[in-house]
């Protein structure tokens, strides 16, 4: 990463809420297309959330703690803070001395973006304001949100409108958060009603939905030069898993989430 920080554009986009078996099917029954093509070997890499819900898993990962690999570990970070003692820190991990990455990233040259979804990234109140509030920019509007049937499509356009009015020489950290897959999804699901609400597949629709607007965002990162990117759940949700429906609890249905890094190359 310490060849990679100052060299290339970064992407971080969570897909939030997606779960990993939901990931793991939809790729390996063809249903991913565009995204399944960057994964390296084309397969999800199976991996625990740092956290049960938004707020707390993006604010982990924001320091460095990037969902963590399921298996025994240690495992070396990409990212991390300078931390004595930090048993994840290796000589290829990209070390900041600022408290979180979006900072650290701003002192390395970069410019800071945020296209938002859910609530936490809405601004509407304090506690919306704090994730957003560690970019230079930020961007959140209604039509991001988990409300909108168009929630991805629109976040993408917002992201095409920041990078062609970035200057070719500034590198950009751009963090997209994914409302789409959130509650409600129904609407993502032909012939679904409101009334009969979400699940699995209504969930695994909205995953699709996102496949279909997503070589719009790449090709955008991919524009001006190499793009370093990560693409991951923050958490996964229950749709009645042993009794279980949302988030912000212990089941392995949020705790363990798809995950992928890899290098976007330049448009040619």
């Amino acid at each position: 990463m310490n060849e990679v920080v100052g060299r290339d554009d970064i992407l971080l986009l969570t897909l939030d809420t997606l779960r990993y078996d939901v990931a793991v099917e939809l790729a390996a029954a063809g249903r991913l297309p565009n995204l399944v093509r960057h994964l390296p070997g084309g397969r999800w890499e199976e991996r625990h959330a740092p956290g049960s819900f938004t707020y707390a898993s993006h604010q982990a990962m924001f320091a460095g703690f990037l969902p963590t690999p399921a298996a025994p570990g240690p495992h070396p970070r990409l990212f991390a803070a300078r931390f004595a003692g930090s048993e994840t820190t290796a000589g290829r991990t990209f070390v900041f001395d600022t408290p979180d990455l979006v900072s650290g990233l701003a002192a390395a040259g970069y410019r800071t973006v945020c296209v938002g979804g859910v609530g936490f990234f809405n601004k509407q109140g304090a506690l919306g304001s704090v994730l957003p509030g560690m970019f230079q920019e930020s961007h959140w509007e209604p039509e991001f949100g988990v409300a909108s049937p168009t929630s991805f499509e629109a976040q993408v356009e917002r992201a095409e409108q920041v990078i062609a009015g970035l200057p070719h020489e500034r590198r950009l950290f751009l963090f997209v958060n994914a409302a789409a897959l959130h509650q409600p999804n129904w609407f993502h699901l032909p012939g679904a009603t409101r009334e009969a609400g979400d699940s699995r597949e209504t969930h695994a629709a909205a995953l699709e939905y996102i496949d279909l607007h997503l070589p719009r965002l790449f090709a955008a990162m991919s524009s001006r030069r190499r793009c370093f990117a990560v693409v991951c759940s923050d958490h996964g949700t229950a749709y009645g898993d042993d009794g279980y429906t949302g988030h912000r609890l212990g089941h392995e249905a949020v705790w363990t989430v798809p995950y992928a890094h890899f290098s976007l190359e330049p448009s040619a």
